[in-house]
């Protein structure tokens, strides 16, 4: 078996950890978390020379990450030119999604289609609120650092882009800059591939439910749930999508100066006039990867490895047949800032067959207990001959876990079907 260490705490790093060793991979995780098997609580994702010693007393030549923080920290650079590989960007790399704002420059620069934008700086609110102003507030304001998914403001009236401008500058204090794009319409989806920085292989399409509540409404959150395949996403909207968006960023990845060896994601949204990338993610999405993984036939460890040792162009990805659906179950609260957790987590045991629990923010407590302390506590995920089915199945499974202010948005995988524009499918 190849000892791998995986680094992350979340739902998605227990659907990677479970996939890898249902793959061959000896798997220790780091720091994972209470149910995550081989979780190292006391190690550090972002103490490199602590990690490099542990990788080296378990003979690990191979580190595999799970959230976007090590990357932006440089994980891959530290360990470059050792005998140790890691899956995932350097530092540079990683700028796809650390930077807003140099990522659309990104974008501009080898004509990848996406929203247009305008950069502003943390003393230019004045013009942001004027160009705001100008676009009728239809504007979508997204800080330009790290914000777990949270820092972007989908503004549909002038006060709601205004309010959204106060909201950054009460969040972030300091030097800073962020974008206001464009606010383009359409349905959402992600696609996920694994690049080595010239070759692309795709996993299913797939689709996030980014609002806290029913209807798409309420405040962004780091994802409710997800599905996969998206049945309106066909070989022609595959199509454009790879000749506008996956083919420019692969160009641009080959032009520019860093390593890229990793994940990389692409949000897009179908607009009546074709698709348009909304972001970069340098990792799998969360939580994407906890219906991707299950429905994936093929070896995510074979397609690590080949995307280190440029073997990438020789693999495929075969994907299992039937729809996935993955529900979270999240604090009451959340994601508001503070909100109370530590409560008993009953009922994992009673699953139904084809349902996964992937733990995103569980601990024991100090009887031993299962308990809540995060957000976003499990995801549940569920596999069926269609959507429906899986999505009833995984809303079954919901229904038998338990836990204080449990809060399960109700909608997942059940919107409407899209008519997509004629220029959108062609």
């Amino acid at each position: 078996m190849k000892p791998i260490i995986l680094l992350g705490s979340g739902a998605r790093e227990h659907a990677m950890a479970a996939k890898l060793t249902r793959d061959g991979a000896s798997v220790q995780v780091v720091p994972g978390n209470a149910g995550i098997p081989n979780s190292h609580p006391g190690l550090d994702p972002l103490d490199f020379a602590a990690l490099e010693a542990y990788a080296r007393h378990q003979g690990v030549q191979l580190i595999v990450v799970g959230p976007e923080a090590p990357l932006a920290a440089g994980v891959a650079d530290y360990f470059a030119g050792s005998d140790i590989e890691v899956f995932g960007p350097t530092k540079a790399g990683a700028l796809l999604e650390s930077s807003k704002v140099w990522s659309k420059d990104f974008m501009r620069r080898y004509g990848v289609a996406t929203a247009q934008a305008w950069p502003f700086r943390s003393d230019e609110i004045a013009a942001a609120r004027a160009k705001a102003a100008e676009l009728g507030g239809q504007v979508v304001v997204k800080y330009d650092g790290l914000a777990a998914g949270k820092g972007v403001y989908v503004c549909g009236s002038l006060a709601e882009a205004e309010a959204a401008l106060d909201d950054l500058q009460a969040h972030y204090t300091g030097w800073y800059s962020f974008l206001l794009e464009e606010r383009l319409t359409g349905p959402e989806i992600s696609i996920i591939g694994l690049t080595d920085g010239h070759e692309m292989k795709l996993l299913a399409t797939s689709q996030d439910h980014k609002q806290l509540l029913a209807g798409d409404e309420g405040p962004n959150t780091g994802g409710m749930g997800a599905y996969c395949p998206v049945p309106f996403a066909d070989d022609n909207v595959l199509a454009d999508i790879r000749r506008d968006i996956v083919e420019p960023t692969l160009r641009g990845l080959q032009n520019e100066q860093f390593e890229f060896r990793g994940f990389l994601y692409f949000g897009i949204m179908l607009t009546p006039t074709g698709p348009k990338l909304l972001e970069y993610n340098v990792r799998l999405g969360d939580p994407e990867a906890e219906v991707l993984l299950p429905a994936m036939d093929s070896s995510l460890l074979t397609l690590i490895e080949a995307t280190l040792d440029g073997s990438l162009a020789q693999q495929a990805v075969r994907q299992r047949p039937g729809a996935y659906v993955g529900v979270v179950l999240a604090s009451g609260g959340y994601p508001a800032s503070g909100f109370p957790t530590g409560f008993p987590i009953t009922g994992l045991e009673n699953l139904p067959v084809g349902v996964e629990a992937f733990h995103g923010a569980t601990k024991r407590n100090a009887e031993g207990q299962l308990v809540t302390n995060g957000g976003r506590v499990l995801v549940l995920s569920a596999q069926g001959p269609t959507l429906a089915a899986a999505t009833a199945l995984a809303y079954e499974a919901a229904g038998l876990v338990a836990f204080q202010d449990k809060y399960v948005r109700p909608d997942i995988a059940q919107r409407p079907a899209p008519v997509l524009t004629q220029r959108a499918v062609n």
